[in-house]
């Protein structure tokens, strides 16, 4: 491999590592680059291999962000459940579910998102704690962990801007909180689906351990400027993968 692929494939994975800690989405830098590192690779092959590279980072942001950050314990760990269970599912189903019938709703969705975030200002920058009913609960428990959960590991790129989206809109979390919570999830969802990759043997893994590496870098750096700069930074950061997210999503649809 020319030494030129190898530092792309180093920077993309730091690079990644540090949007994924922030407000998700490494996937939207990671995915690309790795298939243009290996275009005679199975797609599948390079997903494993992407969930490997990505499971290292989000878990090292996980326990960084638990050192400053308490999360809400009674939704993330039953959503982390879900998500394990959902992402596998989701993985299983990968190659029997068209992405590209689901990918028009996704940006539909994603557009939504970007208006939401942008007319309520104020959403995500303080707690709101009255928002946390044990209906809400049991709905952001189903809705992160078994909807966003099957996703990852349907199609996986903006998990952890779903899962943020999520968590503000329907329990009131802030940005901050809300970012450290899904990186706990996200640790599950990228466990659930690298288990049924690896069993399909669809997994590089010198390659993704490799990168692993630089994942963890970006990581900890992003989650160290998400907890310093607070919600402002995060909120800024979404609105911008949320947008990178949708380019991406119509150039698949439409290319």
């Amino acid at each position: 491999m020319d030494v030129e692929i190898i530092a792309l494939l180093l920077v993309a994975a730091a690079a990644a590592g540090w949007i994924d800690a922030v407000v998700g989405g490494g996937g939207l830098l990671m995915l690309p680059t790795l298939l243009l590192a290996f275009p005679t690779a199975p797609v599948a092959a390079v997903l494993g291999t992407n969930k490997l590279t990505a499971i290292f980072g989000t878990c090292s942001a996980a326990i960084t962000y638990a050192r400053g950050v308490k999360t809400e314990a009674r939704v993330v760990w039953p959503a982390a459940g879900l998500a394990l269970l959902g992402a596998g599912g989701g993985a299983a189903l990968a190659g029997a579910v068209s992405s590209a019938a689901l990918r028009p709703i996704i940006m539909v969705v994603l557009l939504g998102v970007a208006a939401f975030v942008v007319l309520r200002p104020a959403m995500g920058r303080v707690a709101e704690p009255r928002l946390r009913t044990p209906i809400r609960v049991l709905v952001a428990v189903l809705v992160v962990g078994l909807g966003v959960g099957c996703y990852d590991g349907l199609i996986g790129p903006g998990t952890g801007t779903f899962l943020i989206i999520a968590l503000t809109s329907i329990i009131g979390l802030d940005f901050v909180t809300a970012s450290a919570s899904a990186k706990i999830v996200n640790t599950a969802t990228n466990l659930g689906a690298i288990t049924v990759f690896a069993l399909n043997g669809d997994v590089m893994w010198l390659i993704g351990l490799g990168l692993a590496v630089c994942n963890i870098v970006g990581a900890q750096v992003g989650a160290r400027m998400a907890l310093s700069r607070g919600t402002g930074f995060v909120r800024g950061v979404l609105l911008v993968v949320v947008v990178l997210l949708v380019v991406r999503l119509g150039i698949d649809q439409f290319a």
